[in-house]
Parts: C-alpha cells; sequence; structure tokens
C-alpha cells in the first residue's frame, strides 16, 4: 500500500474498474469505490469515506446526464484528493433525470484540501460537460487510457486549454445557435453568471461551463463566477456593469449579491444549470429585454415577489429562510442549555434563581456558602444562561439575514429582543425576523440620490427597518403575539391522558422522518426554544424529542447485530458505530442505512420513535439539557422511565426494519453475495 502525498496524482491504474458489475444500487457502487482508494492508500477507512459521500448524496442526487454520475464529499478519512471511476456493467440510477449511469467518478477530498488539488478536480467536472470527453471514457481499452484521458484535462501541463478558467472569461461567438435569442437589434451584450454548490467541488464548475456551452451555441458572451472550494474570482465590476442579465445557479447564498443590484436575475439550483442550461439562458435573455422582469434588488438576497420562470417558488424560499435562522439558533441553544445543565449537576436546581447574585457578589478567592462547587454551578449556570437569552434574537436576527443580507440583521434580532421583552417568545421571533427582513428587502428598492447610496446598507436599511420593525412589535404585533404565546404554554402544561401522548407521537414521527433534515430540526427547534427549568412541559417536551432522536442509530446498530445476515459487511460495520451515535443523540448515524433502503428503515425508525415519544409523555419524564444522549443522564428526571422508553422504541424499530428486510422486497435490497461474502464464490 502506497503511502499518499501532496505530489501523488489524482487518479491511478489501481483506482480504475472498468465494465464492472458493482450492484444494482448507487450506495453499492460507491462503497466499492470507496474501498478501491482506501485499499490504494488515498483514505484510512472505507466507510467514513462511504458515509461522507453518501450523506453528500442525500442532499441532492448526483446523477447528470448522459449516462455519467459524479458522488463527491470531503472527509477527514481522505488522506490525499483522489479520483475512483469504474465504468458500469449494467447501470446504476444516481438519479439522473435521463435515466441510469455508466460512467462514475468518486471524487474525493481531504477536509482541508489546498487550492491546488481542488482546481484539479473542478477540471475534471468542467470537461465532463463535453461529449467528446465522454465518448473517450467509454471507448477506452483499458485503465492506462483512462488515466491519460483524465490526466490532459486535469493537468495543465498536458492540456492548457482543458483548464482554462471558466470565471470571467469571454466565449467565441457560435453561428449555430440552440437557444431562443429574442430581438436581434436588441440582442444584450453579454449575461453574467454565478455557480455555487454546497461542496462545491463538481457541480459549481460544470453549471459553469454548461451555461458557457450554452452562451456558444446561442451567440452570446457568458461570463461566470465560480463560488466553488478551488477559490473564485469575481467578476470584474466593468463585466457585472455592463451584463444585461445576471443567472444565479446556486444551491448556498451567492456572495457578493449586492453587486448584482438592479439587474434582471434568473435563479436557480445549480443542478438546473446543468440539465437545462439553453433554457436558463432563455430565461435571461428575455428577462434581459422586459421591464417587468425580477431584479437583484440592492443587497437583497431574495428577489421581488413577481419572480420570473426558474425563480425558487416561494414555498421553498420561506422554508429555506425558517431552516436558515434555526441554523444559526442551534450552537447559542447547545452552548447554553448543556452549560445550564452543568450548572444544576454542581449546584443542584436551586441554582437557577440565586446565580446572577453569586457571580456578582462572590469571587474564587471568596466563595458563597456552598463553597467551590456552588459558586462553579453558578458560573456555568449564569454562562449559559447569557447564552441562551440569544435564542430568540438570533432566530429572528438570522431569519432577516436569509432575506435581506447583513442589513437585515440588527433589525432582526432587535426584532428578536423585543419579541423576548414582551413574552412573545419564539413565535414572537419568527415573525418578527420575517418582518424585519422584508422591510429591510423593500427599502433596499427604495430610488435615493446617488450620493446618499453608499449610506444604504450600513446606515439607511438598518436604522428604518428597525424603527419599522420596532414600532410594529411594540405597538402592534407584541400583545398579541404574547397572548399566543402564554395560551401555548399553558395549553402544553394542561395537557394530560390521550393528548399529551398524541404530542409525543407527532415528535417521535418527526424526529424520525428525515435524520436530521427540515422536519426533525422543525422538531428539535420547538423543543428547544420552549425549554424552561420552571416550565415542566418543555422539560416534557425535550426528553421526547431526545429520547426519539435516538432511537433510529440505536434500532440499526441493534438490527445490524441480532440479525446480521440481513445487512451486507459495511452495514454491519456501521452498525457497531450507530451504538455510540445514538446513545449520544446522533441521529444522523442511521443515515447510511436510510439512504440505502429508504422504504423499509424509515418507517420502521418512525414507528419506533413514536412509541418512544408517546411513552416519555405518558410516564412524566424530563429533560432540561438540549442534548447530550446519556452523557447528560444528570439532567434528566425520572430516568427510569427515560430508559425503558428508549430501550421500548429501539426494540420496536429493530423488529419491524428487521421484519421488513426479511419479508419485503425492497428495490435496493443487498445481493446474496453482498450479504455473505462467502457466497460470492459459490
Amino acid at each position: 500500500m502506497s503511502t499518499p502525498t501532496e505530489d501523488q496524482p489524482i487518479i491511478a491504474e489501481d483506482l480504475i474498474l472498468l465494465d464492472a458489475d458493482l450492484g444494482e444500487s448507487k450506495a453499492a457502487v460507491i462503497e466499492r469505490l470507496a474501498g478501491v482508494l482506501a485499499s490504494a492508500g488515498r483514505a484510512t477507512e472505507t466507510d467514513a469515506l462511504r458515509d461522507a459521500a453518501l450523506a453528500r448524496e442525500a442532499q441532492s442526487a448526483t446523477g447528470l446526464p448522459g449516462g455519467i454520475a459524479i458522488p463527491h464529499c470531503r472527509s477527514e478519512a481522505v488522506t490525499s484528493a483522489s479520483l475512483g471511476f469504474a465504468r458500469l456493467n449494467p447501470k446504476v440510477d444516481f438519479g439522473a433525470p435521463d435515466g441510469p449511469a455508466d460512467l462514475v467518478f468518486l471524487i474525493a477530498a481531504p477536509a482541508g484540501a489546498g487550492s491546488a488539488h481542488m482546481k484539479l478536480l473542478s477540471s475534471l467536472a468542467r470537461a465532463l460537460v463535453k461529449p467528446e470527453f465522454v465518448t473517450s471514457l467509454r471507448n477506452a481499452s483499458s485503465a492506462a487510457e483512462i488515466v491519460t484521458l483524465v490526466d490532459g484535462v486535469i493537468n495543465p501541463a498536458a492540456k492548457p486549454a482543458a483548464a482554462a478558467p471558466v470565471a470571467a472569461a469571454p466565449v467565441s461567438t457560435a453561428k449555430h445557435s440552440a437557444v431562443e435569442t429574442p430581438a436581434e437589434s436588441t440582442a444584450p451584450k453579454h449575461i453574467v453568471a454565478v455557480t455555487a454548490c454546497p461542496t462545491g467541488i463538481a457541480h459549481t464548475y460544470m453549471a459553469a461551463d454548461s451555461l458557457v456551452a450554452a452562451g456558444e451555441r446561442a451567440g452570446v458572451t457568458v461570463h461566470v463566477e465560480t463560488q466553488g472550494s478551488s477559490g473564485s474570482t469575481p467578476l470584474d465590476p466593468s463585466i457585472i456593469a455592463g451584463a444585461e442579465a445576471v443567472i444565479f445557479a446556486t444551491d448556498v447564498g451567492v456572495k457578493g449579491r449586492e453587486r448584482f443590484a438592479g439587474k434582471p436575475v434568473i435563479s436557480s439550483g445549480v443542478k438546473r444549470a446543468i440539465n437545462e442550461p439553453d433554457v436558463m439562458l432563455t430565461e435571461a435573455l428575455r428577462a434581459a429585454l422586459n421591464p417587468d422582469a425580477a431584479r437583484v434588488g440592492g443587497t437583497a438576497v431574495a428577489a421581488g415577489s413577481n419572480e420570473s420562470a426558474g425563480e425558487l417558488g416561494w414555498g421553498t424560499r420561506i422554508r429555506q429562510i425558517l431552516l436558515t435562522g434555526v441554523s444559526y439558533m442551534i450552537p447559542f441553544v447547545a452552548a447554553g442549555g448543556l452549560l445550564i445543565a452543568l450548572g444544576f449537576l454542581l449546584g443542584g436546581y436551586e441554582i437557577s434563581g440565586v446565580a446572577e447574585d453569586i457571580v456578582v457578589n462572590n469571587s474564587i478567592t471568596a466563595l458563597p456558602d456552598g463553597g467551590l462547587t456552588t459558586y462553579l454551578g453558578a458560573v456555568l449556570f449564569q454562562i449559559g444562561a447569557l447564552s441562551f437569552s440569544f435564542l430568540v434574537p438570533a432566530l429572528a436576527g438570522y431569519i432577516s439575514y436569509a432575506i435581506a443580507d447583513r442589513p437585515g440583521l440588527a433589525p432582526g434580532f432587535t426584532a428578536g429582543a423585543v419579541a423576548v421583552l414582551v413574552g412573545a417568545g419564539f413565535i414572537g421571533g419568527l415573525v418578527g425576523g420575517l418582518i424585519a427582513g422584508f422591510v429591510a428587502l423593500w427599502i433596499s428598492k427604495w430610488k435615493i440620490p446617488a450620493v446618499l447610496r453608499g449610506l444604504m446598507p450600513v446606515v439607511i436599511i438598518p436604522l428604518f427597518a428597525t424603527l419599522i420593525v420596532g414600532a410594529i412589535m411594540f405597538l402592534l404585533l407584541g400583545k398579541p403575539l404574547a397572548a399566543i404565546t402564554s395560551g401555548l404554554t399553558d395549553w402544553l402544561n394542561g395537557l394530560s391522558g390521550s393528548s399529551v401522548i398524541i404530542l409525543g407521537i407527532i415528535l417521535g414521527l418527526m424526529m424520525c422522518f428525515d435524520l436530521g433534515g427540515p422536519v426533525n430540526k422543525a422538531a428539535y427547534a420547538f423543543a428547544t426554544a420552549g425549554l424552561s427549568v420552571t416550565d415542566t412541559a418543555s422539560l416534557r417536551i425535550m426528553a421526547a424529542v431526545m429520547a426519539a432522536g435516538m432511537v433510529p442509530p440505536l434500532a440499526m446498530a441493534l438490527a445490524s447485530t441480532v440479525r446480521s445476515r440481513l445487512f451486507t459487511e459495511a452495514e454491519r460495520e456501521n452498525g457497531k458505530a450507530a451504538w455510540f451515535l445514538g446513545a449520544a443523540f446522533i441521529s444522523e448515524g442511521a443515515i447510511p442505512f436510510a439512504a440505502a433502503d429508504p422504504f423499509r428503515v424509515i418507517p420502521s425508525m418512525m414507528a419506533g420513535g413514536a412509541v418512544t415519544g408517546a411513552m416519555i409523555m405518558a410516564f412524566n419524564v424530563t429533560l432540561s439539557a438540549p442534548h447530550g444522549g446519556i452523557f447528560v443522564f444528570f439532567a434528566i428526571g425520572n430516568i427510569l422511565w427515560f430508559i425503558v422508553s428508549l430501550a421500548v422504541g429501539t426494540i420496536v424499530s429493530a423488529f419491524l426494519v428487521v421484519s421488513a428486510k426479511q419479508f419485503v422486497k425492497g428495490k435496493n435490497a443487498p445481493t446474496e453475495a453482498e450479504l455473505d461474502p462467502a457466497l460470492a464464490t459459490v
């Protein structure tokens, strides 16, 4: 086994499988390629690389038109940036719109990959949109020929033209156009575009080259700024100024969006630019000539409601906005909640009422009556309480930020602070953040004298947006929202019998539905937002959410242990790690199982989560820490029933998933040889 170095080639003959039968599922293909990289010394372990690639696959399919798939990831397990390649026979479905793939590149990058390696990987991604390169891969007769072909596009010395940067590079004019170009005499001078995906390895650059190629077919100059892992060269301001329209093909926020203010805009996810570049270019050309087209507004992240075709729908947009606020809020919750729980461990639950006085009036050299442990408990509690106090302001602030970028932060945080002050709580933060963001977005579209434009993002928008949202919250919405919050709290505290059990079932189902996705996060945010040491109902909700979230990885660990023959060798190894992940309340430990077999795994997990949630509520289990699993046992009230509820839900899920795998034929069911390698030789 070779020792990887920074000079090790990204692809080699031992990383290539030609005309191989790697199974019927993309999970099997990814696992096999991960194993090839690990065997070659490119990764420390197969499972970690496979899981990272499958986690990326769960975000969006990596299949591309033309029978290509590019599963990719960054991982601590990767020791050297590498490419694993398989030419499949038979083909395997990777989610491409036109059918399964026969050419699969597993692009593996170290977690801290340098820009040089990332540029090489992005060069390959760009080459995959060129038909002649793809044809050469299909016709290659040996692994050595594949290495030569790939090296030719990723090695600038071997083939400079293939690695030429896409960003800001003008394209040639083609006589034949595959795009419907409007208005001969008024055709736009050029189009600019930004492409970006979460990982920033492949889709970013493939989308860029697809748009450039569409421009060549249409006889339109296209300049693309790729905001990817190999770095970004910002478009020249003069190029942006002269552009007639802009295309945003991104799955993440556009960096420096304000540079494109006022331009007609077409927006979509990054894969649409790969699959439908000609359509997007046509839409951009039409928008350039349409005075009513959606435009990039000031520093806003979102365009107006009159968005043209290709723009994200408002349902998706609102979900993204709310999840942005929740994702920024969770670190405050986790840090603050765990510190509060540690404070209770050292100082006792009574510390909550006197912690501030102890911290202010005492010190390490002048200890309170309880001694050092009481003082340290008070310090931890107070730090946690201060962190926790940012929960609602952070939620509102980053909801506003998701709508109006940085100018929305000040009015958003202010709206959250007002919500706390008037007692509107979590609901007030949601409403206030949305109002603050849309008010800031509206103000960013004001037409003001040029001399004042520089003051818009730092003075005018924050000032007027804060004033407006503050007045609305104080004068109009504060008391009604506080009444709703108070009523909800009273309703939760008054739940008993079947009502509280139904709530536990709903929370359990949500926690196990998408294992860390939007539904899971919504349930978790609901629980943590109401977390209070004086509110028994909220503590029961927190216990139900955490216990239910522990069920999926523990159930898969149990199932893969007691009925190991129903699982592949890789799944059995993954099940060993799932014991710890489940114990620590890391629901994502079940993702590899769910990704490989969703229709049999996910319903089984939801059933067990619902049972656990119901039992937690029924037996009045409480939890005053927002995370940690069994490692915050000291913060669990009625811990015996917590353990029993968790065990019952785990057993239910394990039994159901074993039954489903044994009696229900799944689409991605492993072969006999995958389940028992010894059968492969029979």
